[in-house]
């Protein structure tokens, strides 16, 4: 049986974020993924690779076993509607918040408590799908990928629901928070053959990072 573990990272703050966690846990890749056009990378342990990928495919390769172990933020985790997956570590990195906004001249005469029907631009469809329903609010959701907070400025939607860390974008853009979803960091999964067949070498890792996290909240 192969018994290597591959973890599936994505690039950006994320990544940033996690190689640090890994180094503590004794795993440094062979060569800097941010200066490399590589997709897997081998470390100086010889039992585990790193597979840069998407930030929303994270979940699908665990899922699915081309991955063992993968990083991948809350937010993702919570969009996903796949099975097969644990969530077994809060690493407590790349820290953000879920966040309805709209424009600061709409939420001058605006009461979250008054809503009934909005129109949301975003690209958490099945999050703001849920999280309204549950409150009894219609939603039309229209998918994007990037710049929610253009869509308010040229007609498209009312409102957004997007990730939010300083609140730079958003103050620029003439944006204000009204409502919070939910607040996000990322989270070491694992598949769930994976913790079975490589149990040993899997948890042995996961106890690793563990005492990594504790230790980086210290």
């Amino acid at each position: 049986m192969n018994d290597t573990i591959n973890i599936a990272l994505s690039k950006g703050r994320v990544l940033e974020d996690t190689l640090p966690l890994l180094a503590r846990a004794g795993i440094t890749p062979a060569e800097d993924p941010n200066k490399s056009r590589k997709l897997i990378f081998d470390t100086n342990n010889p039992k585990v690779k790193l597979t840069i990928i998407r930030a929303a495919d994270v979940p699908t390769y665990v899922q699915f076993g081309a991955a063992d172990l993968g990083v991948s933020g809350k937010d993702v985790l919570m969009e996903y509607d796949g099975e097969g997956i644990y969530e077994l570590l809060d690493l407590n990195i790349a820290r953000c918040r879920l966040m309805v906004a709209e424009p600061e001249s709409l939420a001058k005469k605006d009461d979250p408590q008054q809503w009934t029907r909005l129109r949301i631009a975003t690209k958490y469809v099945n999050i703001t799908r849920k999280h309204f329903a549950a409150k009894g609010i219609q939603t039309d959701i229209i998918k994007l990928y990037g710049s929610m907070e253009l869509a308010p400025l040229v007609g498209l939607a009312d409102r957004i629901v997007d990730l939010v860390s300083t609140g730079a974008t958003m103050k620029a853009n003439k944006l204000v928070e009204v409502e919070h979803i939910a607040d996000i960091s990322s989270w070491l999964v694992a598949n769930k053959a994976s913790m079975k067949m490589k149990h040993e070498s899997v948890k042995s890792l996961v106890d690793k990072l563990r005492d990594a996290v504790a230790r980086a909240s210290q």
